[in-house]
């Protein structure tokens, strides 16, 4: 598998340190829009959601953003991405982060608690993720067009 060190303008937007920022970097990089566009899209919709269990999140794309919200799934819709499934409760994985398991484009690609963005088979990220080519993918929202 191909890596290349990609912390989706990050760094650039001024942010600095490690943070669990993995969504926002991955859609950066997929979609190409800037670092700092889509973690204020994220931290909206975040700071929009009902409170929980352990009260109302701030607005912030820092600690994880919920994938499952509509807001979400309309967000990146919205940004030209279509999800594809690759793996159903009960089923088992199928679907590996290789380039010959997915197809060519620009994706972002849902794993066990991480996304990350993969560009025509090279996986564009601040690690490699694929834990030698056993890492299951869940599912991944593709760049339409």
């Amino acid at each position: 598998m191909t890596f290349q060190y990609n912390d989706g303008g990050r760094a650039d937007a001024g942010y600095k340190g490690k943070a669990g920022d993995c969504v926002a970097r991955a859609i950066a990089i997929a979609s190409g829009r800037p670092y700092k566009e889509v973690y204020d899209r994220l931290a909206a919709g975040t700071g929009s959601q009902p409170a929980g269990k352990v009260g109302k999140r701030a607005a912030s794309a820092n600690h994880g953003i919920n994938v499952k919200r509509k807001w979400f799934k309309d967000l990146m819709a919205e940004w030209g991405f279509e999800w594809v499934a690759t793996m159903t409760i009960g089923s088992g994985c199928k679907t590996h982060l290789t380039a010959d398991e997915l197809p060519a484009g620009r994706l972002v690609v849902s794993v066990s608690n991480h996304y990350t963005a993969m560009l025509d088979g090279v996986i564009n990220d601040t690690y490699n993720p694929d834990r030698g080519g056993t890492r299951c993918v869940y599912g991944y929202w593709k760049l339409q067009g």
